[in-house]
């Protein structure tokens, strides 16, 4: 084979120009008309010059005599990582005007070849390994189970748990006779007072709810289904329930739990802008056993100025911030500020009618003045409660005030006579004759199933 090193025949190129007519000579030393040779120094590339193979061979000087093509360097044992530059990719510039050979172009590619073997010795190739990722629970293997497995059901050894004891006369009786061994269960009423409890004590959401009873004639009892229905929703609710006395004159609601804190609702309105927790509020209102607030109202016989709307609206934006269900005992004056603040606020309506014909008359009026007045959609989702303030049966027919009623609003409650309501005095709700507490109770299911659907009327 010919050595192509020491080739001297006419048709090699040898780098020799036919002509320096175009070419700058000046920096190199040619005289016109004479040829020259440009010798080319390679480096010998170190670990860290390998960034630096690229500038070396463009600032190289180039000569024309024959170069001894180097054996390319052995392949590395290290792997190649996928993001290790590649160093043929990398062009190396070459100066302009510069006279470049055959075998200088072989050069320089060994010195690439050079330059990207010395890259990977600076940077050594990374072993593959599997990305680490997010996996989902059905991911998982079949043998591994997830925490929502460990349910009561499946743990607790139901053969070791009593069952509770159960509520009723006949079925305690029995339940003691047996040692425990015979269970009837709760009783019919039991039942149907637990489902009356989880009816009141449902969740509310969405903030402070406003309930204001209303009656536009005194004497119907109004104060009072006030004070029941807050009783029976702060006895079986966990969170808390405030009644404010909003009568512009004098109201009597404080009177009806018996206990007062010696404070008003001007108190509140002064008072507003310092209570900064419930502690400062709880020192205003009074508690009944049952964990009823109450807010009193003003009775100084001597204030020129009556309960406000504007005063309304303070008391009832610090009442928002502490309480769940904010009920509003009105006046009778229907047309007065503070019923316009009141009807405004209001997510609930309860309207009070006594059980006689002008009472009745009265209570269907009020209606009919709310719906000329806006507030139609409120009055198809109210509540009429009929109070039996007087002993004894009436010569009213009950059922047809009650179908009346119910051809209005969406339901209709009557409270029976009870002589522990009639005296005036304070209300005990443990001491309410049983037909009325559970009337109250079923008052107060109704309201919260009226503010959990709002908009559910006739």
């Amino acid at each position: 084979m010919r050595d192509r090193d020491n080739e001297t025949s006419d048709d090699v190129d040898n780098g020799v120009l036919t002509s320096t007519d175009s070419l700058e000579t000046t920096g190199i030393g040619i005289v016109d008309g004479s040829t020259a040779q440009v010798e080319v120094s390679l480096p010998t590339l170190h670990d860290e010059d390998a960034y630096l193979a690229e500038e070396d061979l463009g600032d190289a000087a180039l000569t024309a005599e024959p170069i001894e093509e180097s054996a390319p360097a052995p392949a590395s044992d290290v792997p190649v990582a996928e993001d290790v530059i590649d160093a043929d990719v990398v062009a190396s510039p070459t100066p302009t005007g510069t006279v470049v050979t055959g075998q200088t172009r072989r050069a320089m590619h060994h010195a690439n070849e050079v330059d990207k073997h010395s890259l990977e010795r600076v940077h050594p190739a990374r072993v593959e390994e599997e990305p680490l990722q997010s996996r989902r629970l059905d991911q998982l293997g079949a043998d591994r189970e997830t925490a929502d497995l460990l349910t009561a059901d499946r743990l607790i050894d139901r053969s070791r748990v009593a069952d509770a004891e159960p509520d009723g006369p006949w079925q305690k009786f029995v339940y003691a006779a047996t040692a425990r061994r015979v269970n009837l269960g709760d009783s019919k009423r039991a039942r149907a007072r637990k489902e009356l409890d989880r009816r009141i004590a449902a969740p509310l959401h969405g903030g402070a709810k406003f309930v204001p009873v209303l009656s536009r004639k005194g004497g119907v009892g109004k104060t009072s289904v006030t004070t029941l229905l807050g009783m029976a929703l702060a006895d079986a609710r966990e969170d808390r329930v405030i009644a404010v006395d909003a009568n512009p004159d004098r109201g009597t609601l404080a009177e009806r739990i018996g206990r007062t804190s010696g404070k008003t609702v001007r108190d509140l309105v002064r008072m507003r802008a310092d209570v900064t927790g419930f502690n400062d509020l709880s020192s205003i209102v009074a508690r009944d056993e049952t964990r009823l607030d109450v807010l009193a109202s003003d009775a100084d016989p001597h204030l020129s100025e009556a309960f406000s709307d504007r005063d309304y609206h303070d008391v009832s934006a610090v009442a928002a911030h502490y309480y769940s269900l904010v009920l509003t005992d009105t006046g009778t004056g229907i047309v007065h500020s503070v019923m316009d603040a009141t009807l405004e606020l209001a997510d609930q309506l309860v309207v009070v009618a006594g059980r006689s014909i002008d009472e009745a008359r009265l209570a269907s009026e009020t209606l009919t003045w709310l719906e000329s007045n806006g507030y139609s959609e409120q009055v198809r989702s109210a509540i009429v409660v009929l109070n039996t303030s007087r002993p004894g049966a009436s010569l009213v027919k009950p059922e047809e005030l009650e179908a009346h009623f119910r051809s209005r609003v969406r339901a209709v409650v009557t409270l029976p006579y009870d002589a522990h309501i009639a005296t005036g005095g304070a209300i005990s709700f443990r001491d309410l004759a049983p037909s009325a507490r559970l009337a109250a109770r079923e008052l107060a299911a109704l309201v919260v199933e009226g503010l959990r659907n709002p908009g559910s009327g006739r």
